[in-house]
């Protein structure tokens, strides 16, 4: 049986931009272990995900997460947040401009510190999720044992902004906004091998569109079903403002406080977050003396491996939740 969905009420809160919230509505579960009775991970979420992290229909890290699995509900709890806006909860978030993803990190973490946690084991996220993980470490240096940032940056790109701004002018000037995003958004997250060895030219049955056509259409369809635009927007958004030097002068000032073993995971085929940059990002992790490892997922799916190359990731970070 899934957990409920827990509210946290966040009160006068001032985004980054300077807008004051006088009240949000921050929902989470916890799954696992009770709160307070074993080591604590949080999950973080992509681009189009939310706190379902283990349940048997929907659970998107569930071949991860759950009993006797690579994070063991037996023996740690595990607390996963929705990033707010995601509209799983039913909030929605028109301003999407207000908020960044220092501002989710800062909820995420205020929620944690009411809820009285003073050490987590580990953060992990991909994608989105992680590169809000990277902000939460730099924020709060002392607080997590082991951050995982998997298939992710610690700041967004020039090709991931112009990327999102694509993203963004489809959802403003097309007549259906959600499934034509999420379309050309499926092609970026995989590779043209993947794509040609899952399909081969081959066609629907009744000819009329090849398999690659059909499939964008049914994700596209699918997405559209079950998510909003608005969270589509605010999600793009954040990504695009994904950066933890912008309050300070370099990545070695944002990071040098920082007492976590930082494990990065990255995908050798990844075109969103290149692994070049993540090895960047561990040299100068090796030159500031921060405890670090970096991992490399092998395969030809590109950035969506980190939720289809399961065996691998699990071997690289069975160390960690042995």
């Amino acid at each position: 049986m899934r957990p409920e969905l827990i509210s946290y009420k966040i009160k006068d809160f001032t985004t980054s931009s300077g807008v004051l919230l006088n009240e949000l509505n921050l929902t989470y579960e916890v799954f696992g272990k009770p709160l307070h009775t074993a080591p604590i991970v949080v999950v973080n979420h992509a681009l189009t995900g939310n706190s379902d992290v283990l349940s048997e229909e929907k659970g998107w890290w569930k071949t991860l997460i759950g009993n006797n699995k690579l994070i063991d509900t037996n023996k740690y709890t595990i607390i996963a947040f929705n990033i707010p806006g995601n509209a799983y909860d039913g909030l929605i978030i028109e301003n999407y401009q207000d908020f960044t993803t220092k501002d989710i990190a800062a909820l995420f973490l205020e929620a944690i510190e009411g809820l009285q946690i003073d050490k987590l084991f580990a953060v992990i996220g991909g994608s989105l999720g992680g590169g809000i993980a990277w902000e939460m470490a730099v924020q709060r240096p002392k607080l997590i044992e082991t951050l995982i940032p998997v298939a992710c940056h610690w700041q967004s790109s020039d090709w991931i902004i112009g990327f999102n701004d694509v993203q963004m002018q489809i959802l403003e000037f097309t007549d259906k906004p959600l499934e034509i995003a999420r379309m050309m958004a499926m092609l970026f997250y995989r590779t043209p091998l993947s794509l040609e060895a899952k399909f081969k030219r081959t066609k629907t049955n009744n000819g009329k569109l090849f398999n690659i056509e059909s499939w964008l259409r049914y994700h596209g369809d699918k997405l559209n079903g079950r998510f909003e635009i608005s969270a589509y927007r605010l999600m793009t958004h954040l990504l695009t403002t994904l950066d933890i030097t912008s309050q300070y002068e370099n990545f070695e000032e944002a990071v040098h406080e920082i007492k976590s073993n930082i494990v990065q995971v990255a995908v050798d085929t990844d075109w969103l977050f290149v692994n070049e940059k993540t090895m960047e990002t561990k040299d100068k992790l090796d030159k500031l003396g921060i405890q670090n490892e970096y991992h490399e997922i092998k395969s030809i799916h590109g950035h969506d491996a980190f939720l289809i190359e399961f065996e691998q990731l699990e071997n690289f970070l069975k160390p960690i939740f042995k």
